[in-house]
């Protein structure tokens, strides 16, 4: 699906923690329990050994040398597992404008972004977006990997909720939709989206037809892109299938379920779901009807992981502020067990994605990694809690001591303090 990876970074940490870990080539993580894939049993006293931005070694401590000139980070009472990918954000509030082109963008480090090492941004404003992205590839800043997709609206279909002066792509035939698809991915985009069904608040949803639809798929799939759909009703879901679209970018709240064709035609074409589940206890303040919103889309992905589709986690953010990601844990976890919300967010996407080198903590591997205050397969809400991350070898986000700045002694950077 997906041929070179752009690796960007967008959140910054403490110029201190910053410089200690440019200088470093070595680095290992000792102490913490280990899960390195999804599937595998825990390592207690692991030890994994950086060099490069790639793993080295991994394994018991006792059975590993640790370089001496290494630089150790002590684990101790954490969880290690590989860096979570987020597939559904937005870099479109107010802290991103002007990011890319001047010293603004030292404030991106406000929005956390809890343990993700790797993002699909699913629609901003390229003139913040793709700047930012050129000036991070530079090395100026640290922090995860950054993909994004171009968006594709039917004609007509404006959303309520993107302000009118913004400018949109809306496409009425297969010519203009074939011709944004290759614009988007000319000038860097990763991937395309298409909103194959537009909420237009109280008058009908604008649905985008298959022909169109399957327009742009083609120019990304002839490039080895995905293309992520956002689906307002069954129609909008109908079209993701007929035109080939590789992600579900939404549940669909509006229907209590998925067809017994839709769920076999998803297995069919390996279609995958972000199910953006709590998303739908922010759009209406009733909250019975909030409890019903929330009952189809679980339900729905429910279907969808029991049929053997592929999950990918996401949470819209950016279109929301739920920056906490606590409550997808939870709802997720109503259909899902602990394993499966973690493959979610590691081996999932990156066996989705073509990310060969992602999604494990094994030698060989990309060292994207996130240190977790607890054990997530005890506790799924232990997810949310991250202590830090690294992103091939580099610390991009590390919990402050409170009230107190990071603490740096020595060759041991200790984790464990920051509590």
């Amino acid at each position: 699906m997906i041929g070179t990876w752009l690796r960007v970074t967008l959140f910054l940490i403490g110029s201190a923690v910053a410089a200690v870990t440019a200088q470093a080539e070595t680095i290992v993580l000792r102490g913490g329990t280990l899960y390195a894939s999804a599937d595998a049993q825990a390592l207690p006293d692991a030890v994994i050994v950086v060099t490069d931005g790639v793993i080295s070694a991994v394994g018991k401590s006792g059975d590993i040398q640790v370089p001496p000139d290494a630089r150790v980070i002590d684990c101790s009472g954490k969880t290690i597992v590989a860096g979570f990918w987020n597939s559904h954000v937005h870099f479109t509030q107010k802290v991103w404008r002007n990011a890319g082109r001047g010293a603004d963008a030292a404030h991106a480090g406000d929005a956390d972004a809890l343990g993700f090492t790797t993002v699909w941004d699913l629609g901003s404003d390229p003139s913040d977006t793709l700047p930012l992205r050129k000036r991070i590839v530079a090395g100026e800043v640290a922090g995860p990997n950054i993909l994004l997709a171009g968006n594709i609206f039917p004609k007509g279909g404006h959303p309520v909720y993107i302000p009118r002066e913004v400018q949109l792509p809306e496409v009425a035939t297969p010519e203009e939709a074939t011709k944004w698809a290759r614009d988007w991915l000319g000038m860097g985009e990763d991937g395309i989206k298409l909103f194959t069904g537009a909420f237009m608040g109280d008058k009908p949803v604008v649905n985008m037809d298959p022909a169109i639809a399957k327009a742009a798929v083609d120019v990304a799939h002839a490039q080895g892109r995905p293309v992520f759909a956002h689906p307002q009703n069954k129609v909008g879901v109908e079209t993701v299938i007929k035109s080939g679209a590789d992600v579900l970018a939404h549940t669909t709240p509006g229907e209590p379920s998925y067809t017994a064709d839709q769920l076999a035609r998803f297995k069919a074409q390996g279609t995958a779901l972000v199910p953006t589940l709590s998303l739908f206890t922010t759009v209406v303040l009733d909250p019975n009807v909030t409890n019903r919103l929330v009952a189809s889309t679980v339900n729905q992905l429910k279907q969808f992981s029991e049929n053997g589709g592929t999950v990918l986690f996401g949470t819209d953010v950016g279109f929301t502020t739920l920056y906490d990601t606590t409550q997808e844990f939870q709802l997720m976890h109503r259909v899902l067990s602990e394993r499966q919300v973690l493959a979610t967010l590691t081996t999932n996407p990156a066996r989705f994605f073509k990310a060969a080198k992602k999604g494990r903590v094994e030698q060989g591997f990309d060292a994207d990694l996130v240190v977790l205050d607890g054990d997530p397969l005890g506790d799924v809400g232990n997810l949310a809690k991250v202590s830090s991350k690294f992103r091939a070898g580099h610390v991009i986000y590390q919990k402050p001591r409170r009230g107190r700045g990071t603490r740096i002694s020595g060759t041991v950077l200790t984790l464990g303090a920051f509590t």
